[in-house]
């Protein structure tokens, strides 16, 4: 008999259990307007994958009826790209009926149409950009990190499990068929959730102490391009006896409290004390204000950090508050103690910088003194010059001599081509033109007092830079996510770069505000790199090579001490 009242009562717990995960928390934002807390790609991403869906990760969940081809739709220009709409947990992904098109720009729309799960719609539309790429993402996802962490003891009776993959993932895959749980062979019931790049797997009832449990995520969960993992991820871990009852908290955060003279263009991060529920870290739980506006902008979290990325830069000389609600919680279900709450103050606006004046080295697209070769159609739009070598150290591009000897012209130039060996005055111009290019070089990397130091550690991808005089004392690398230079047309940028700079393939300088690339100067003490397919703005005045790889292309000047070599490449005068 006792046996059996027990049975009833642990009968009755699991019912209870299972109902509190199938119904909605409704103590939880439902006084928030639902937001868009993150997508896929990024706004502003560049060479994305031709073959990828899109994705849109909410505040909190929605409407499944209200999440369709009229609320999330994708334009090229002005014209419609067809394709089908899903929705899964508090992820929207818009699968194209067909490959986007190569190096194209598309806009992605969320509408008002969009709706919680108690009918509030978005205050506004939500509006994203992007740039394709050339080719289709062939890379498999991998699981990055798990909580807990296989061969890990005494983990918790009370937890949730998570596993965070190396990319977003199609929601829809990500479900109790894929990820399992199981003590022995016995499958342990539950619920799976899916925000960011983490997956959660919340057990339908306390797990036993002192066992042994095995998770396994499978082949079947996939990216957002369709690819698989290429092995099931399986791990492993033994609980101990007790609840985890302790609050999180938040143990740093970039800026720093009280930071002054931040990047305007910088993301804020904040990270915990242990690995938190994706599902309760959003723009409703994690939000910028200045003074009383709401800042906008997007959240996503992976493994204990938190990222708040602005919607556009911030405001210069103006101080922010940042703020982590006791909405956040961790695995446990349990909450921050108190809101965490932090403030900043903006660096001021650059001050106005003097452009380099480059003298007569400004009449040529490519000036150098050891050196010009090209490979491939090429196509150059400004003079090139050499000097003091000869017009024989000016290979592939087919030279045709004037009348008078002064100059050569090419079919691949539009513009002349001048070398130290061709007649009077022509030896004299390049000699000054030479002269000037070592004197800009000087200017720029004699420039003092920075606005920004070491900015990004010498990576800047994914930046935006305001105008002003930057310095690193090291290379300088920019992948293909690219980056930013937003300021006017007036406005001048100069980047002093102690060793190489290194663009990837595919990464593309993007100009805004009106920035100009005739204003934009990059002091080069290494080599300058510039990937295949890459779009690169300014000039580089480089103290050795500036190479530009195949189908590169370059608005700015090449005006290097060595030599400059191009390969099936566009570089045109500011």
């Amino acid at each position: 008999m006792k046996k059996i009242v027990a049975f009833k009562a642990y009968f009755v717990s699991l019912l209870i259990l299972s109902v509190f995960l199938v119904l909605p928390n409704r103590g939880e934002c439902t006084d928030q307007i639902a937001r868009v807390s993150s997508t896929t790609p990024v706004n502003g991403a560049k060479a994305v994958a031709i073959g990828s869906n899109l994705s849109a990760t909410f505040s909190t969940a929605m409407r499944p009826t209200s999440i369709n081809t009229s609320t999330f739709t994708l334009k090229r220009g002005t014209t419609a790209v067809a394709g089908a709409v899903t929705y899964s947990g508090v992820t929207a992904v818009f699968n194209p009926t067909a490959n986007l098109l190569s190096n194209t720009l598309y806009t992605a729309t969320i509408t008002t149409g969009a709706k919680d799960r108690d009918g509030h719609s978005l205050a506004r539309n939500y509006v994203w950009t992007f740039t394709t790429g050339g080719a289709a993402d062939t890379t498999r996802p991998t699981v990055t990190a798990t909580v807990p962490a296989n061969a890990a003891t005494g983990v918790p009776i009370g937890n949730k499990l998570s596993a965070t993959f190396s990319e977003a993932m199609n929601p829809a895959t990500i479900t109790t068929t894929t990820f399992t749980l199981k003590q022995g062979t016995t499958t342990i019931p539950g619920a799976v959730t899916y925000s960011g790049v983490t997956a959660v797997f919340t057990p339908g009832m306390f797990l036993l102490s002192s066992t042994i449990y095995t998770a396994t995520i499978t082949t079947g969960v996939k990216d957002l391009a369709g690819n698989t993992l290429a092995v099931n991820k399986v791990w492993s871990f033994t609980t101990g006896t007790t609840q985890n009852t302790l609050a999180p908290t938040v143990i740093s955060t970039i800026p720093v409290d009280r930071a002054i003279a931040v990047p305007v263009g910088n993301k804020l991060t904040a990270t915990f004390s242990e690995a938190m529920d994706p599902l309760t870290i959003s723009t409703s739980t994690f939000t910028l204000k200045q003074g009383a506006a709401t800042v906008s902008g997007t959240v996503i979290y992976s493994g204990v950090n938190a990222v708040f990325t602005p919607a556009a830069n911030l405001a210069a000389n103006t101080v922010y508050t940042a703020t982590i609600t006791t909405g956040a919680k961790d695995l446990a279900g349990t909450a921050l103690a108190s809101n965490h709450v932090w403030s900043f103050t903006t660096a001021a606006a650059a001050a106005g910088r003097a452009p380099v004046d480059l003298g007569t080295a400004g009449n040529f697209v490519i000036l150098s003194k050891t050196g010009v070769t090209t490979t491939g159609t090429t196509a150059v739009v400004g003079n090139i010059g050499v000097s003091p070598i000869v017009a024989a150290s000016i290979t592939g591009f087919s030279l045709i001599a004037d009348s008078t000897n002064t100059f050569s012209t090419s079919s691949l130039v539009t513009g002349k081509i001048f070398a130290a060996n061709y007649a009077t005055p022509t030896p004299a111009v390049l000699t000054a033109a030479i002269s000037d290019m070592q004197t800009a070089y000087a200017d720029a990397a004699g420039r003092t007092t920075p606005d920004f130091t070491e900015l990004g550690a010498g990576n800047i991808s994914g930046l935006t830079l305001v105008p002003g005089l930057y310095k690193w004392g090291t290379g300088v690398s920019i992948s293909n996510a690219g980056v930013t230079l937003s300021g006017g047309a007036n406005d001048v940028w100069i980047l002093q770069v102690a060793q190489n700079l290194t663009v990837s393939n595919g990464a593309i300088v993007t100009l805004v505000g009106g920035a100009q690339a005739k204003n934009i100067f990059w002091q080069v003490a290494g080599q300058a790199n510039l990937g295949t397919s890459s779009d690169f703005k300014g000039i580089i005045l480089s103290q050795t090579l500036v190479s530009l790889n195949t189908g590169a292309k370059m608005t700015g000047r090449a005006l290097a001490q060595t030599a400059v070599t191009l390969n099936a490449t566009a570089i045109t005068a500011p």
